[in-house]
This record gives C-alpha cells, sequence and structure tokens, in this order.
C-alpha cells in the first residue's frame, strides 16, 4: 500500500479491494449530509447552448448550413450531454453515494467524479478491466481519483454481467456500497433520456437534420423525443462502437423513458473507425483540419468521428439543399 504519484496525485493501491484511494480520502470521502437539489442548479449551466453557424465549403457547396450546438460550453468540468444525463440523476441521488460504470478512458466517470466533487458527494467507478488494478493509474483514472473518486477494478466478464441483479448486488457489496445510487456505464437510464430531452427542443425551428456521435445512445433517444414530431425534423446517429445493437438499445431506452418509441431517428454505422477510443491516422489529420478551419477543438472520441461521417454525407447527397445541419459537439477534448 505504499502510496504512488500518477499525473499530480497521490494515491494507493489496496490489492485486496483491488482500489486505488487518493491519499488523504478513504472510503467515507465526503461527509453524508442533507442534500439540496438546487446545489444542481447552482452549478450554473449555460442552457441552452449556443448554436454557431460556420462557413465550410464541404457543406456549402451542396447548399447545406452547418451549424454548431455547442453542448461543450455547458459547464466548464460537466461538459456536453454529460451535463444533461447526470443533472437528473444527481437530483435523484439526493446527497447518496453515486456509483457507476466505465472504461480507463471514460468521460463519463470523469464527469460524475466532477460532479461528487463540485457537489460533495461519493463516487465509486466501476472500471472495465482487472488486469489495470495495480498498474499506474492514466491521465483519465488520474484525473477520477483526484476527484474523490474510488476506482475499483472487475474483470470483463463481471464487468459485462454487470446489469444482471445478483451480478450487481455483488458490486456494490465490494465496494461497500449497497446504499448507493446506480447510474449504468455511459449515464443512459430514463432519467438521463428526459433530461435531454431539453436538446430537441432547444433546436425545434432552428434545424431541419440534428446529428451527434452515439456511445449507449441515451442522449439521441432524448433528443429525438424534443424534437417536435410532425414537421419533418430528424435525428442522426453515428455510433462510435461497432455491433450494430445501439438501435434496439435506443429503443429500449425510449419504451423506458417515454413508454415507446418517440421522434423520427435513424443510425448511420459507417464511421466507428475500427471501435471505441479507435483513432485512426486519417480521422486525425480530418480533425486537426478542422481545427484550422474553424477554430474549434475537436475531441476525438466522438465529435470528430461525428463531423466526419456528416462531410461523407454530404458529398453522398444525403441532404437535400437548404438543409440546416446542426451537428452536436457533445465535448471537448480532454487535456490531462
Amino acid at each position: 500500500m505504499r502510496p504512488a504519484f500518477h499525473h499530480g496525485v497521490w494515491s494507493c493501491y489496496y490489492p485486496k479491494e483491488r482500489e486505488w484511494i487518493i491519499v488523504g480520502l478513504g472510503r467515507s470521502t465526503f461527509p453524508r449530509t442533507m442534500f439540496d437539489n438546487e446545489r444542481v442548479t447552482d452549478l450554473r449551466p449555460r442552457l441552452p447552448s449556443p448554436l454557431q453557424e460556420v462557413t465550410d465549403d464541404r457543406f456549402a457547396r451542396h447548399g447545406v448550413r452547418l451549424l454548431l450546438k455547442r453542448d461543450d460550453l455547458i459547464h466548464p468540468e460537466l461538459i456536453g450531454n454529460k451535463w444533461r444525463k447526470l443533472a437528473p440523476n444527481l437530483e435523484q441521488a439526493a446527497g447518496r453515494t453515486l456509483l457507476t460504470f466505465g472504461g480507463a478512458y471514460s468521460n463519463h466517470l470523469r464527469a460524475t467524479a466532477a460532479a461528487g466533487r463540485l457537489l460533495g458527494m461519493p463516487t465509486v467507478g466501476v472500471v472495465r478491466g482487472d488486469e489495470l488494478a495495480g498498474r499506474p493509474l492514466n491521465p483519465s483514472l488520474a484525473r477520477c481519483a483526484a476527484d474523490g473518486m474510488r476506482l475499483r477494478f472487475v474483470d470483463r466478464a463481471t464487468y459485462r454481467r454487470k446489469t444482471e441483479p445478483d451480478t450487481l448486488a455483488a458490486v456494490l457489496r465490494a465496494a461497500g456500497a449497497e446504499d448507493a445510487y446506480v447510474v449504468p456505464e455511459g449515464g443512459s437510464n430514463a432519467a438521463a433520456v428526459r433530461g435531454c430531452r431539453a436538446l430537441g427542443e432547444e433546436l425545434r425551428g432552428r434545424a431541419d437534420v440534428v446529428a451527434l456521435a452515439c456511445g449507449t445512445g441515451g442522449t439521441l433517444a432524448g433528443l429525438a423525443a424534443g424534437l417536435a414530431p410532425g414537421h419533418g425534423l430528424r435525428a442522426l446517429g453515428i455510433p462510435v462502437l461497432k455491433g450494430g445493437f445501439l438501435g434496439e438499445e435506443i429503443g429500449a431506452l425510449q419504451e423506458e423513458a417515454f413508454g415507446g418509441r418517440r421522434g423520427d431517428w435513424s443510425l448511420d454505422e459507417r464511421f466507428h473507425f475500427g471501435g471505441y477510443a479507435r483513432v485512426t491516422p486519417e480521422l486525425e489529420a480530418f480533425a486537426a483540419d478542422f481545427e484550422r478551419r474553424h477554430g474549434l477543438p475537436v475531441e476525438r472520441l466522438y465529435v470528430a468521428k461525428s463531423l466526419y461521417a456528416l462531410v461523407v454525407l454530404a458529398e453522398e447527397g444525403a441532404f437535400a439543399p437548404g438543409t440546416r445541419l446542426a451537428a452536436v459537439v457533445t465535448g471537448s477534448p480532454f487535456t490531462a
């Protein structure tokens, strides 16, 4: 249990528990107090987020107007769709320990840890891959630990079964967090989907097609529901994971949140670039070029893939001349 210094964080690894805990913070990182939900809105999110039109000849030559929905500007730490998905769950948690799941570079884990620090709520992150246990923390997980999140590593077989009641109960017991409020991987549940409905409402009358990158599908499920029905508005999702499973999961999320399918939405699954967290030289070059053209920092794992897809689709003639195409900037690049 010798302390280690990782990316500006002193932390200890506890092999029996398979946990990294920042030095000076134990399992009870924050005192349990009465929680006032007004504290969530006191974080002063910038809502509605700005809608910025940019001139790009790759769209203009097809008669398409490109608009950027700058959800990356909602909050400096709870960035993009993470605010929309986390805020309703933070309110429902009401100060209880927040336990959630993610991979080693999860944006969701970082956002949850930051929310815990800002609101004084204990957080536990269950990380996929027990082979990571005992290794130095990468910059993303080090940020989580610095924000007070207890990190627990589980084997990949257990992680795949995390939604099964018996497996989840065992994970909670092992973490000493039986009474925790559980947020699923990626933050996508019924509360999050209903929270993301506001994104569609903000774009009513301002766009014809709204596109975004998708991980777990919760943002798209809410966005599509928020777009006014019967007015020709549609939502387009660009999955960043391969596998062809996301459509069914989005349908299930809408069923849970709204009682059935809502809105006109579709997926184009050609642009995952090999899967989650895969960034090819072609995608890197595209993102760097977009940054030079528009002065916008482009997050690589999600936003770059969605913008690349829109350029290809515009070239294919997928958008009629006169289309107002809104691309949701769901996050910004992570800096250690």
